[in-house]
């Protein structure tokens, strides 16, 4: 038996319950994991809230960092001890250890901690593929983050001004506003004070190549009015909500732009993706390029409260779970 945090029905944070259940030998191809940092993401609570359906009962979670306890037949890359983490889809991290296939599991570095990848994988991933697969951000871009004091939007504010972009962030508080500049926003915008398409403009009159928006329903039709001609929007959340259906002549009217909704999983759907993507960021983390700070971290037996702090807009940057 080990202790987990699972959802009993789709609801709000108050489903979840702390609990045990069990949990069988790893099986063929999968290795046991035995958790010491769970990573906490506005997905968990689209998951648990029934925004993206799930059977119940489920335990939330997508990524975590711990050891391994066990391997099951046929894994030949992990060893009893081995440091890990993992990105999975469809919850299961939010537990004491966990089964998980051994083709999703990375090995982790010297140098980085397990609360740093447990901070840090499903964000600083999202970072990569956004910045280097999504629109390949060039030296002398400018360019629109929302939410820029958010975990992605922390780590992808220092990368990709290491990439020699110029990098505006929207953000809700001069709190996080201050954070923002500290990590890589050359320019921030209180988007519940501020117009921010007039803002974006008055910084880069012709508008921005790319605009990334995790926001979805509240910003999504002005995010398009801060791009230049061929300009393109990754809309890669919905925290306000989902985006109403698009009438897709309005792409032509406002500049023949191109717009995608991409996710993570996609990106590192095979295991050479998986690998690169991880290591990517695994190198800017070892040099310095990009910092990764736990911003809050609560007991898993908390995650009510945890979800409660998140939706609420009380968290910023990377929180998780401790076992």
């Amino acid at each position: 038996m080990v202790k987990a945090v699972r959802a009993q029905k789709s609801g709000g944070p108050e489903v979840m319950v702390y609990e045990d259940i069990d949990l069988a030998p790893p099986g063929p191809g999968q290795v046991q994991i035995k958790h010491t940092a769970i990573g906490v993401n506005f997905i968990d609570t689209y998951m648990r809230s029934g925004l993206y359906p799930t059977p119940t009962p489920f335990a939330p979670g997508n990524e975590a960092a711990g050891t391994i306890a066990a391997v099951g037949a046929g894994v030949t890359d992990f060893k009893i001890g081995d440091r890990v983490t993992y990105v999975i889809p469809g919850g299961g991290a939010y537990s004491e250890a966990r089964n998980a296939p051994a083709d999703r599991v990375v090995k982790l570095p010297d140098g980085i901690t397990d609360k740093q990848a447990a901070s840090m994988m499903l964000k600083g991933m999202t970072a990569q593929y956004l910045l280097r697969r999504t629109y390949k951000v060039q030296k002398g871009d400018t360019i629109l983050f929302h939410a820029a004091a958010g975990g992605v939007g922390l780590i992808a504010g220092q990368w990709a001004k290491h990439l020699g972009a110029i990098v505006i962030g929207t953000v809700g508080s001069p709190e996080k506003a201050k954070l923002a500049q500290a990590n890589g926003y050359a320019h921030t915008i209180l988007y519940r004070d501020t117009d921010f398409v007039a803002a974006t403009k008055a910084i880069i009159p012709e508008g921005v190549p790319v605009v990334y928006d995790s926001v979805g329903k509240d910003t999504f039709l002005k995010s398009l009015d801060c791009l230049r001609p061929l300009g393109l929007l990754a809309s890669f959340g919905q925290s306000s909500g989902a985006v109403e259906p698009l009438n897709t002549g309005l792409l032509a009217a406002k500049g023949s732009l191109f717009l995608t909704r991409p996710t993570l999983f996609t990106y590192i759907a095979k295991k050479e993706d998986l690998v690169a993507t991880a290591n990517e960021l695994f190198d800017v983390v070892a040099k310095g390029i990009v910092k990764i700070e736990t911003s809050a971290e609560y007991a898993l037996k908390d995650a009510v409260r945890c979800h409660t702090d998140l939706e609420g807009r009380k968290t910023t940057g990377s929180v998780i779970l401790v076992p």
